[in-house]
């Protein structure tokens, strides 16, 4: 077998393999890499994972991709250190599950790729004694997450940004607390503009001398380790090897967790449907229903703040994966097969009153403690199983995505349910910590400056 390259979504830079598509972040052209071939999982394989572990599970995933790029034995060491917590599937009624990705060391779903790629930056780079500068845009969990998992990292150094006034203040401790080889700034603006600020140092040749990468979505090492969770739920809630049946909601900000599902179900994933709820940023829906494409500008800025995304960035993987292109700004310069979008996917926009009443009557009805992102995944897979009658009923199997523990987000749990969410590990003690973070202006100037007097 032949190792598989990655090519560029715009079309315009040659294909690399997946050690330069890791280690760059984003292609010379701008676009984002893609694999040139997607591996399939035979269904014996696939069915063999009932009796494996999660990190087993994630070697035999990712190895497909992998092949002759780094040596079996390195990546199970790998991801056996990288995944060394639970991934619970709570069951809320009949086949209808909650899996809950905030378990891990910043209590997000994030660390899930993060913790991966960081390993496999760190692998390549010593073997090559060289150094890299990760610049990175969050909108709440990514930041902690990549900041965690690359924290002490000999051959790394991190710069985040941030929008100053949509996290929640624990989303930012997780950042700001820990210094070494971290620094975190704050940009008065909403996300989308702190992604354009690393977009255009990444296209900027006089920051080349700074060896430049990405740790967001729009890396490729972020995205293919999202594609392991999908088989690991089906894997373990299947009845039997025939159980072909599975729909998964996702709640969908910049849309890298809804990626890698689709990945998986390339791969060969049994999944009839895969529902993408959004916020009240509704571009994908939209463009779902109607073929046109329109950005969100500015993003609204909704209770579930790590979507507020009005252009996501994964969306021209999405399109490239249907057939069509779409270039970083947004524009389709070939359309997509929306009819096959439409048989895989089903979207919906979510409001912040029904996200609230959703984590409501959630806990009311079942006892299932949500957050706001979360509650936007259940309250999309709610609405799409009452207008699909062919989808709802009580042996369909559903999975919805819990992407951030509920203790990220007290006020908003204390205000709807009058309870305090308990605080997992990873979040005990935060407050009482130190910060430190800078604060800049939405000038790409004197965030280039920034990095050209420090690095």
């Amino acid at each position: 077998m032949k190792p598989i390259l990655f090519y560029s979504t715009n079309g315009k830079a040659k294909p690399v393999p997946f050690r330069d598509a890791l280690l760059k972040g984003i292609a010379p052209d701008g676009g984002l890499y893609m694999p040139e071939e997607i591996p399939v999982i035979p269904a014996d394989d696939i069915n063999a994972f009932s009796e494996m572990e999660y990190y087993q599970i994630a070697f035999a995933v990712s190895k497909r991709f992998l092949h002759e790029q780094i040596r079996d034995a390195d990546l199970l060491t790998i991801v056996k250190d990288a995944y060394n917590y639970a991934v619970p599937l709570e069951n809320v009624y009949e086949r209808k599950y909650v899996m809950r990705l905030d378990q891990g060391p910043t209590a997000s779903f994030k660390d899930f790729a993060a913790r991966l790629m960081g390993r496999l930056m760190q692998y390549y780079l010593k073997r090559e004694n060289r150094n890299l500068l990760i610049l990175t845009a969050t909108s709440g969990d990514t930041g902690s997450a990549i900041a965690n998992a690359f924290l002490g990292l000999d051959n790394i150094q991190v710069v985040v940004l941030f929008p100053e006034k949509e996290v929640t203040t624990r989303q930012r401790k997780q950042m700001t607390t820990l210094g070494k080889n971290i620094r975190i700034i704050a940009i008065d603006a909403k996300f989308d503009d702190c992604q354009a600020l690393v977009k255009q140092a990444f296209a900027d040749p006089e920051l080349n001398c700074l060896n430049l990468s990405s740790a967001n979505s729009i890396n490729i090492g972020r995205l293919l380790p999202q594609a392991v969770y999908y088989f690991y739920a089906f894997s373990k809630l299947k009845n039997s090897p025939k159980d072909k049946n599975i729909i998964f909601s996702v709640p969908s900000g910049n849309f890298g967790d809804m990626m890698g599902g689709l990945i998986a179900h390339a791969m060969g994933l049994p999944a009839k449907r895969f529902v993408i709820a959004t916020n009240e940023n509704d571009a994908f829906p939209r463009f779902l229903a109607t073929g046109r494409y329109k950005k969100i500008e500015p993003s609204k800025n909704c209770i579930s703040s790590a979507m507020n995304v009005g252009h996501p960035s994964n969306l021209s993987r999405v399109v490239a994966l249907y057939g069509g292109i779409m270039d970083e700004k947004g524009t389709i310069r070939k359309n997509p097969d929306r009819v096959k979008m439409q048989r895989d996917m089903a979207s919906y926009s979510i409001t912040d009153p029904e996200t609230e009443k959703t984590i409501q009557k959630a806990y009311k009805t079942f006892k299932l403690l949500l957050e706001p992102h979360g509650a936007v995944g259940w309250a999309g897979l709610e609405r799409h199983l009452n207008q699909t009658p062919e989808d709802n009923h009580p042996d369909q199997l559903c999975v919805s995505l819990e992407t951030a523990h509920p203790a990220k987000f007290p006020e908003k749990i204390l205000e709807l349910l009058g309870i305090d969410p308990p605080l997992p590990s990873s979040l005990k003690g935060i407050e009482q910590k130190n910060e430190s973070y800078e604060k800049l202006n939405n000038e790409y100037e004197e965030f280039k400056n920034y990095l050209k007097d420090r690095y």
